[in-house]
């Protein structure tokens, strides 16, 4: 027995396009205009930032993109519809943000061993034009950034700019008062650390909702609890919850109960008890239970467990 419920979410990160758009756009300006910085000035922490931001507005393209694709309606092949799409657009982040830091670590310890002339005003200036771009984008997003994976990944890579930039400014100071140039490099070497874990954080949250692993913030023992201490609930197994998308968590499970509920008209209020218990509780909405006398599991399948 289970509950009928129509797949058709609007996702979390749907909700906040418009602010995905406005950081994107930015994103694209400020990499214009830091790589045409790196050009006049010879400053690799300029350019390095400015490869953090473009990989940093792919992944908020992805994220757009995925969006869009998450809202269109499930079909009989797609039965959550194209949901899932957010996740792997996170996943995609994930990896392109640590590839970039990788990148940017090495090349800022190669120029630390042989170190290049860089013109400190330029820098200063291109990098306090990226600080203000970056500084809007993070206003943008920032209420959203506990929307969804995908907004909280958006947010992270517009964050983590802002610092950046922040970093140019202080090297180009370092370089213009003292003449050290090997400032230039050590920034880039600190984009890099910043970048990696924060990318690989994100990636591990990915492929935790990719494997269908149980929601962090869902604790199957209390699940268990709250069904078997309702009345005429004997027992529970089969129990999988999962992530469709950020906000979209769904749960299944066989549960057994006395008799007598198929016999009085009581099943189809315990299932409405169930199905009430779950969203009450546990912020779980989607949930389909099958509902079945002692001694049915005998029967099942080795693998329903």
């Amino acid at each position: 027995m289970g509950h009928g419920h129509d797949h058709h979410h609007g996702t979390a990160t749907g909700r906040h396009k418009g602010a995905l758009i406005g950081a994107l756009s930015i994103s694209l300006v400020i990499f214009a205009v830091e790589v045409a910085g790196a050009l006049i000035t010879g400053s690799l922490a300029l350019l390095a930032d400015a490869g953090h931001v473009l990989a940093d507005a792919g992944g908020v393209a992805l994220a757009l993109g995925a969006t869009l694709l998450a809202a269109r309606p499930a079909s009989g092949r797609r039965t959550f519809g194209w949901a899932r799409a957010e996740i792997l657009a996170a996943a995609v982040n994930g990896l392109v943000l640590a590839g970039i830091g990788v990148y940017v670590f090495v090349e800022g310890v190669r120029r630390l061993i042989d170190p290049a002339d860089v013109e400190a005003g330029g820098m200063a200036v291109f990098a306090l034009i990226g600080l203000v771009g970056n500084l809007i984008g993070v206003a943008l997003l920032f209420r959203a950034r506990d929307a969804s994976l995908n907004m909280r990944g958006a947010f992270l890579e517009v964050a983590t700019d802002t610092v950046t930039s922040v970093g140019v400014l202080i090297a180009a100071g370092v370089i213009a008062l003292t003449g050290f140039t090997r400032a230039d490099p050590m920034v880039s070497v600190l984009i890099g650390v910043i970048v990696v874990p924060r990318a690989l954080k994100l990636l591990r949250e990915a492929i935790h909702v990719l494997l269908e692993s149980a929601p962090a913030d869902i604790d199957l023992d209390q699940i268990r609890a709250h069904i078997t201490a309702l009345d005429h609930v004997l027992d529970l197994h089969d129990l999988h919850v999962l992530t469709v998308t950020s906000g979209l968590p769904v749960l299944s499970a066989h549960v057994v109960v006395d008799d007598s509920c198929f016999h009085d008209g009581h099943a189809p209020q315990l299932l409405d008890h169930l199905q009430t218990c779950l969203a009450g509780h546990f912020d779980v909405e989607h949930s389909t239970f099958q509902l079945e006398p002692k001694g049915h599991a005998d029967h099942e399948h080795p693998t329903h467990t």
